[in-house]
């Protein structure tokens, strides 16, 4: 099984965090579960501090950065849009992206929606493990949260407090017979997200399938690219992943809507019966309230927080 990547430096006994890239090049190639049409996706080293951009190779070259500035829609997946150019259900990606700590990346891409592979961030997270890791010269920089924010719709709810490691939970609660209410705590450098986060399936329930294709949806959806519940358990012959798979994937979401952020994130995330819209108002929300949060490098101690500079940020993607 592929394992988390970690590189620091000890420099004076104090924890150096660096950038990392991809080593190489690697190509991964599928369907989009929305579109059903065929795409191929390359993920190429960067240069530090670029971020992680994706490139519409089929639109010359036209370049997405994945910043929440770009949000575009996020019903039924995490969408970028710039000047009128989209890029659809980014999440996995980015899920296996922020999972293995890869800092900079471009990600080339031939149509307007990334494969759905197998469901999970799995693929991607294997791919990446062949490409290898690089560790760049820069340091660093991560959102360290100063005081709470939370956003809230009905029974919907999602906050991000103070706390000096990014710590995340989230819950939910559905009322079928292999779900009900379940809670995943997730730690990042503690749990191993390629083992217990990436192998987790998108799901739906067999009564929403032909509403979701008659809006034009899941057009490249089967059983090979998600779990799919019956009124008493799931189409899949194979099963499940995990008891809580549900709740592992939503997790999994959750870790790749944040990496809209620009940059990694230290603080603890409560997620209730959440989604991809709440994760994006998190993410747009606190990077609004500039005095909710600050850049520190891993090994900073609250004292020596640098304030957030704005050249820094545009150029990193927080916005």
């Amino acid at each position: 099984m592929v394992q988390e990547v970690l590189i620091v430096t000890r420099v004076l006994g104090v924890v150096l965090d660096f950038q990392q890239t991809v080593a190489s090049s690697v190509v991964i190639s599928g369907i989009g579960l929305h579109t059903g049409v065929k795409v191929s996706v390359r993920l190429c080293p960067a240069p530090a501090n670029t971020g992680i951009i994706f490139k519409r190779i089929d639109l010359e070259g036209f370049r997405i950065e994945a910043s929440s500035r770009h949000i575009a829609r996020v019903s039924y997946a995490t969408s970028l849009m710039k000047k009128g150019v989209l890029i659809s259900t980014t999440e996995h990606l980015l899920s296996a992206l922020a999972g293995l700590r890869l800092d900079n990346v471009m990600v080339e891409i031939d149509n307007l929606e990334l494969p759905i592979l197998d469901g999970s961030a799995r693929p991607f997270v294997e791919a990446l493990a062949k490409a290898g890791v690089r560790r760049q010269r820069a340091r660093r920089m991560h959102v360290k949260v100063l005081k709470t924010v939370e956003i809230a719709e009905g029974g919907k709810r999602i906050a991000v407090h103070p706390s000096e490691t990014l710590r995340m939970t989230y819950r939910i609660n559905f009322p079928h017979p292999l779900i009900g209410q379940q809670e995943l705590e997730f730690t990042p450098g503690v749990d191993d997200y390629a083992r217990e986060i990436a192998p987790a399936r998108t799901f739906g329930f067999i009564e929403e399938v032909e509403m979701l294709r008659r809006s034009g949806l899941i057009r490249g959806g089967s059983l090979e690219n998600a779990v799919v519940l019956t009124r008493e358990g799931v189409l899949n012959p194979a099963g499940l992943r995990f008891p809580n798979e549900f709740c592992r994937h939503k997790m999994l979401d959750l870790i790749g809507d944040l990496a809209l952020l620009g940059r990694p994130l230290i603080g603890q995330v409560i997620a209730e019966r959440a989604g991809h819209a709440l994760h994006a108002q998190l993410v747009s929300q606190l990077l609004r309230q500039k005095d909710a949060w600050t850049l520190v490098s891993e090994a900073e101690s609250p004292s020596k927080a640098l304030e957030p500079r704005a050249a820094e940020l545009a150029a990193s993607g927080v916005s």
